[in-house]
């Protein structure tokens, strides 16, 4: 059954400005600017002022149900963007090992990240952070690691990599070896 109009609303909040042109959304704030690009969609975005209340509003007419999906989709993605300029993303990892400490060194202003001794390897695993991304130790817990940052899928994907470096998939058991490098928490920055 197709749906002759539906339609998602988001409001923008106070000191963020939103930019769409050609479904290509951009979002400014107080941390920064992101954006991103939406062009493989066949919906309509736009910005509307009531009251002197912006909201962006994503619509699609006569809607199957894969684009009424993609409508909710496209209105999360940029409300992650504005949160994203206003508060930022914290992502949280911790060392997990049984026997080998692994040793994790942060080099270029937490841009790179070294990863030494995972399971007694000679074998240094080097993976570099996505733009915007800075890594630290947590100043209270032993081994453990906080990624910063304003894109949420860039925080994420950087995570992903650090875990993905340290797997040990079709090598050894994973019921036995749990050795490796895992997010523990995930939030927004300042969120205790």
């Amino acid at each position: 059954m197709k749906l002759l109009l539906a339609k998602q609303v988001l409001d923008v909040p106070a000191g963020v400005t939103v930019e769409v042109k050609g479904r290509r959304v951009r979002v400014k704030g107080p941390r920064g600017t992101l954006s991103r690009d939406f062009k493989h969609t066949a919906l309509d975005m736009f910005l509307k002022t009531e009251d002197g209340k912006t909201k962006f509003i994503v619509e699609s007419h006569f809607t199957k149900r894969k684009q009424l999906a993609s409508l909710r989709t496209i209105k999360s993605h940029v409300q992650n963007l504005v949160l994203g300029v206003t508060k930022g993303f914290q992502y949280k990892m911790r060392l997990v090992y049984a026997h080998f400490p692994i040793n994790v060194n942060l080099e270029e202003k937490g841009t790179v990240v070294e990863i030494r001794n995972f399971l007694g390897e000679k074998r240094v695993r080097i993976v570099k952070m996505l733009p915007g991304v800075t890594c630290a130790r947590s100043e209270g817990v032993k081994d453990e690691l906080v990624m910063v940052g304003n894109d949420k899928d860039s925080v994420s994907r950087s995570c992903a990599l650090i875990n993905q470096s340290c797997s040990l998939t079709g090598r050894l058991d994973l019921r036995k070896f749990l050795d490796g490098v895992y997010i523990s928490e995930t939030g927004v920055l300042g969120q205790e």
